[in-house]
C-alpha cells in the first residue's frame, strides 16, 4: 500500500479517467460511485436551486474511441471484454458503449483501492445485471459481498395505469471488497418497537428490560459443547462451566420455574440494535422540502452515504468518489472524520461541496481545485524512458505498433501509449515503438484516440 499522491479535500474538474490513471496504486480505503445509469434520459437541476446549471445526458452511443478501448480490454481483462461483447449482442450498442466507459474506469478504481478497501457502485436495474458481471471480471467473483437493494421509501413508483410491469422503486448497490482482508464494521439500526414490546417483556426490580435466551448447546458433543449440571438441570451448554458460573454470579442466569431449563438474560440497553441486511427500506428519498436538498439531479440522502462510510472505513481513511456530483459522499466522509477526494465533469461539484461543508464547519477553507491529473509517486526512480528503446525494438521485432510495418532502428521513436499529460507514466508497460511518421501523427493523443481518428479518416477517404 502507498500514500495518496494528492491532498485530502481535492476535487478535480474534468474526465475522471486521466485523474484515476495518475493516482498511486493501493492508496484509497473506500470508493463510492454513483455513475450515470444508461437510463436514456437528460437530467437538469431546476432554476433557482443550489445546483442550478447542473445537467447531464445519460445516453450512450458507440464511438470509434469506444471501439478501440474495447479492443484494448481484450488484452487487459478478457473477462470484462467478453461481458461487454455479450451485452452488445443482448442489449445493443448503447449498453456496449456504456459498459466500455465503465470498464476502463473500474479497472483503474480496482488498482487504486487498498487490499483492505471496498467499493460500492450505485446503479439501478437498467444495467445492474451487466455491471455485476463486469465487476466479477474485474474484482473477481470471490470478492463480491452483497447486492444491496435501496427502496426509495416514500417515493412514487413508475407504474402508471395500463403499465405492463410492477412499479420500480429501488436502486442497487453492488458491494465488492478488494480482497478477503477488506475491513467491515456491521451497521445496526433501531429495533422494531413491536419486536421490543413482545421480546423484551421482562424487567428487573430496577426497571431494566430484558429477554430470555436459550443457553443449551446445539449439536451437543458433536459441536464440542460441554455437558454438566446447572441449577439441577444436566444438559449440553453453550458455555464452559467457568463462564457459566461467572454469568450466574452476575445474576445473568435465571430459572423461571423449579426444574426448568436456565435461561440467559439479555438486556435491551445492551443491544446494538438490528443488524442491517441487504434490504434498505429505512432510508427515505429526499423530499422537495428537505433541508439537505440542493436541487442536483439524482442527489442521494446523507443517511445512505453515512451508513456506507461507517461500515467500510474508519476515521482517517481516504474516501474517493469519482462521479461526485453534488458531493454527498464527500460531505458524509467529512462529517465522519475521513479524508476525501472527488472528481466530476462540472465545477458545480466544488461549489456545492464548499457550501455544504461550510454549513457543518462554519469557517471552511474550501476544496482544493485541480484540473491536472496527479503524478504518480509510487513507481520509484524510473530511468529515462528513452533507455528502453533497444529493449522495446527487440520485443516488437522492429515492427511499428501504429502501421504494422518493419523499420530499421534509427527511424523508430519511443512513445507513451497513455501520454504523461493524461496520467501516463514512464513505466515500460506504458511505452511502445512507433515509426517517426506514426509518432508525429499520434502527437499528444492516447493510442485509442489516435487509432480511432486514423481509422475514421481512412473510412472517409
Amino acid at each position: 500500500m502507498t500514500e495518496p499522491n494528492f491532498a485530502s479535500g481535492t476535487i478535480w474538474t474534468g474526465d475522471n479517467l486521466p485523474v484515476l490513471r495518475g493516482m498511486n496504486d493501493a492508496c484509497v480505503d473506500l470508493i463510492y460511485l454513483d455513475p450515470p445509469f444508461n437510463s436514456n434520459r437528460t437530467y437538469e437541476a431546476p432554476i433557482g436551486s443550489a445546483a442550478a446549471g447542473a445537467s447531464f445526458k445519460d445516453t450512450w452511443t458507440l464511438s470509434d474511441v469506444d471501439v478501440h478501448e474495447h479492443g484494448e480490454l481484450a488484452d487487459r481483462n478478457p473477462a470484462a471484454y467478453s461481458v461487454i461483447e455479450a451485452a452488445r449482442m443482448a442489449h445493443g450498442k448503447s449498453m456496449q458503449s456504456y459498459l466500455i466507459m465503465m470498464a476502463v474506469r473500474l479497472i483503474e478504481l480496482r488498482r487504486v483501492l487498498k487490499p483492505t478497501g471496498s467499493l460500492y457502485l450505485h446503479c439501478d436495474p437498467t444495467a445492474s445485471h451487466y455491471l455485476k458481471l463486469l465487476m466479477d471480471g474485474i474484482f473477481g467473483k470471490g470478492n463480491f459481498r452483497n447486492e444491496i437493494v435501496w427502496k426509495r421509501s416514500g417515493s412514487k413508483s413508475d407504474a402508471k395505469q395500463g403499465a405492463k410491469h410492477f412499479g420500480r422503486q429501488n436502486d442497487c448497490l453492488l458491494f465488492y471488497a478488494a480482497t478477503d482482508a477488506a475491513e467491515f464494521d456491521q451497521p445496526y439500526t433501531d429495533l422494531d418497537p413491536e419486536y421490543v414490546s413482545k421480546s423484551y417483556r421482562h424487567r428487573d426490580p430496577d426497571g431494566r428490560r430484558y429477554r430470555l435466551d436459550n443457553m443449551t448447546g446445539p449439536g451437543g458433543a458433536a459441536k464440542g459443547n460441554p455437558f454438566y449440571e446447572v441449577m439441577g438441570v444436566a444438559r449440553y451448554w453453550r458455555y464452559s462451566e467457568k463462564r457459566m458460573q461467572e454469568l450466574i454470579d452476575r445474576g445473568r442466569v435465571v430459572q423461571t420455574k423449579p426444574g426448568g431449563v436456565p435461561s440467559l438474560k439479555r438486556y435491551l440497553d445492551e443491544s446494538k440494535g438490528r443488524p442491517v441486511g441487504t434490504n434498505w427500506d429505512d432510508v427515505p428519498v429526499l423530499q422537495a422540502n428537505s433541508k439537505e436538498k440542493t436541487g442536483y439531479p439524482t442527489q442521494k440522502p446523507l443517511a445512505l452515504l453515512e451508513r456506507i462510510v461507517k461500515a467500510s472505513s474508519k476515521p482517517g481513511d481516504m474516501v474517493l468518489d469519482p462521479f461526485c456530483g453534488c458531493a454527498t459522499a464527500l460531505v458524509a466522509a467529512d462529517r465522519l472524520q475521513r479524508k476525501w477526494a472527488g472528481i466530476d465533469l462540472s465545477e458545480l461539484a466544488i461549489k456545492l461541496v464548499d457550501e455544504r461543508i461550510a454549513e457543518d464547519r462554519g469557517l471552511w477553507g474550501g476544496a482544493i481545485r485541480r484540473t491536472d491529473p496527479p503524478k504518480r509517486t509510487d513507481l520509484g526512480d524510473l530511468p529515462n524512458y528513452r533507455t528502453h528503446r533497444h529493449q522495446l525494438y527487440g520485443l516488437q521485432e522492429g515492427v511499428c505498433i501504429g502501421c504494422d510495418t518493419h523499420f530499421p532502428f534509427r527511424v523508430m521513436d519511443i512513445d507513451h501509449i497513455l501520454p504523461r499529460s493524461k496520467g501516463g507514466t514512464d513505466h515500460p508497460d506504458n511505452l511502445q515503438m512507433l515509426c517517426a511518421g506514426c509518432n508525429r501523427s499520434k502527437g499528444g493523443r492516447t493510442m485509442a484516440e489516435w487509432t480511432a481518428a486514423r481509422d475514421g479518416e481512412g473510412r472517409g477517404a
